[in-house]
């Protein structure tokens, strides 16, 4: 019998996700939940979604079997810690949480139910990312020495929109979220690379001056003053890494997500348009653009609700370095996203589901991906103090991993 799957959440995001649960060979049944009961209603019709909730209560009480969530950041904790009390396994979109007690809680919820948690962390799935991976687990970097990752995305380049979309009247409270709170794009490219962790953090952040006020201590729920935040974080293998955060920053390249990394034996670079690997031996320079590039997705049915600026992430598809062979047949010409990465996660999540086994971003790595972050917005805010980056852990060694 195939899996029964909730969406929560029916805004820009999740409609990326909804028709590739849908054509899922596992999956037997989608439903939809939303409290804006007219957006939810539109996104049921555009589906052809029969079952339908009013509230994530209503939801968790159904028979579905797992809860897939794509609510507003700052509530994915909250959700989540719900929906695995209610015994349903969870994707939830990134971040994981923003405070320390509550990773803490799920990592506890998750350890002592055996349900199956996965983050949904594009980046990890990003052609770069996968292709550095790759050469990691070779050997050919050598040891790690020092990693950059940035994700460089101003509030006007589709961010006051998507929040206006959300979060109702009281949009600009949320707006200020901490970007520091929001580090997985750019963490899991390094850490998800070499497999090490965060140890200590120092960081400083960029006080505000725009007129809109968003960033202040009275302009939003976190009493947050940063647009921008750069944290240098030492590494368990002894290496270092630098990863910014910018919600204000004059930057409109390829990719608002990107990283660098380099080795004793082997170095990734990227920058702009550029995406070289390079190596010991003197003149081994690599161009992999050709290698890396994603194709784009052409989307006959454009979603009006998405910012023209953001479009291009909805539109993006596989590369040549993406094991697409182990994709189900019934994804090929079906929407994607954030350069391929949508069909992977979809397709991992349920199949760690149907399998019992643990997916690539599961609770453990969610944890490493987004502490480093939460711990480093403190560290800003006491203007750079270097501090301890609490470890929660792995999973116990029965668990079996996805291939």
């Amino acid at each position: 019998m195939g899996i029964k799957i909730g969406v929560l959440g029916t805004g820009m995001f999740s409609k990326s996700f909804i028709p590739l649960f849908k054509v899922h060979p596992a999956v037997d049944k989608v439903v939809l939940a939303d409290i804006d009961t007219e957006r939810l209603g539109e996104v049921a019709h555009k589906f052809g979604i029969s079952e339908t909730y009013s509230s994530l209560d209503d939801l968790c009480g159904s028979d579905v079997d797992a809860i897939a969530i794509f609510t507003q950041r700052h509530l994915h904790a909250s959700h989540t810690l719900q929906a695995l009390r209610a015994g349903k396994h969870v994707y939830c979109a990134v971040p994981m949480a923003h405070s320390l007690e509550d990773v803490n809680a799920i990592v506890n919820e998750v350890t002592s139910s055996g349900l199956i948690y996965m983050s949904g962390e594009t980046s990890y799935y990003y052609p770069s990312t996968i292709y550095c991976r790759n050469r990691f687990a070779k050997g050919e970097f050598g040891d790690f020495v020092y990693g950059e990752a940035q994700y460089l995305h101003d509030m006007s380049h589709g961010f006051y929109e998507a929040f206006q979309h959300s979060g109702g009247s009281d949009w600009k409270k949320v707006a200020g979220f901490p970007p520091m709170y929001y580090p997985t794009h750019s963490v899991s490219m390094i850490l998800s690379v070499t497999g090490a962790k965060a140890t200590h953090v120092s960081c400083l952040g960029y006080r505000e001056r725009h007129e809109d006020g968003i960033f202040r201590e009275e302009g939003n729920q976190w009493s947050n003053p940063f647009s921008n935040e750069t944290a240098l974080v030492r590494t368990s293998d002894g290496g270092m890494a630098r990863f910014n955060e910018f919600r204000r920053v004059g930057w409109a390249g390829k990719n608002c997500v990107y990283m660098s990394m380099f080795g004793t034996q082997g170095s990734y670079e990227e920058n702009g348009d550029s995406q070289i690997w390079t190596s010991i031996q003197h003149g081994d320079i690599q161009n992999l653009q050709e290698q890396l590039h994603s194709n784009d997705y052409v989307n006959q049915d454009v979603d009006i609700t998405i910012p023209v600026s953001l479009r291009r992430d909805f539109e993006s598809g596989l590369s040549k370095i993406h094991p697409i062979g182990r994709l189900p047949e019934e994804f090929v010409g079906m929407p994607n996203g954030h350069f391929g990465s949508h069909q992977f996660l979809a397709d991992d999540f349920v199949k760690a589901i149907s399998q019992y086994k643990l997916p690539p971003i599961h609770v453990w790595h969610a944890a490493k991906f987004c502490v480093p972050g939460i711990v480093a917005h403190e560290s800003a805010l006491r203007n750079g103090e270097m501090l301890s980056v609490p470890d929660f852990g792995e999973p116990k060694a029965n668990w079996s991993h996805l291939e």
